[in-house]
């Protein structure tokens, strides 16, 4: 089950962000900024359990990012994170949203679902209010890709 995340799931989406962002297979968020975004978070659980999580930023009039998209390891490649995705650009176009962008340790995940990689200087509102802070910028490694709504 699909649904909108709720406060009380933020340290099941931290502990899913934090596994992978230990094995440098994504960037790592604290506690507190998941509290401050929990609503642009989606989870997927099963049997009581947050088994997947993912978010929808609006970067820009017509531009949001898909960020922080985790999936517990005993669930991977079962169609979970591809359901996360489907529903945050079904949020982006109820939005009015016609681009989507990720940035991405994992692009072959992201080509499979059709999005395409782009140069980061077609994101300025991204590099020049987020990435400019990170401690890994200008070098993260993260690829960059970019889907356009129909």
């Amino acid at each position: 089950m699909i649904r909108t995340a709720k406060v009380q799931d933020v340290k099941d989406i931290h502990k899913l962000i934090e596994y992978y962002a230990d094995k440098k297979e994504m960037l790592h968020r604290s506690l507190s900024s998941i509290y401050e975004n929990i609503q642009e978070y989606v989870v997927v659980e099963k049997e009581g359990s947050i088994i997947g999580c993912g978010a929808l930023h609006v970067s820009w009039e017509n531009l949001a990012e898909i960020k922080a998209l985790a999936v517990a390891k005993e669930y991977t490649r079962n169609g979970v994170g591809r359901e996360i995705v489907e529903t945050l650009k079904r949020n982006a176009k109820n939005l009015g949203i016609n681009q989507i962008f990720t940035l991405t340790f994992k692009p072959d995940f992201f080509k499979k679902l059709k999005f395409e990689i782009v140069s980061k200087e077609t994101l300025p509102h991204k590099i020049w209010s987020e990435c400019i802070n990170c401690h890994l910028f200008p070098d993260c490694g993260e690829v960059p890709l970019k889907f356009f709504l129909q």
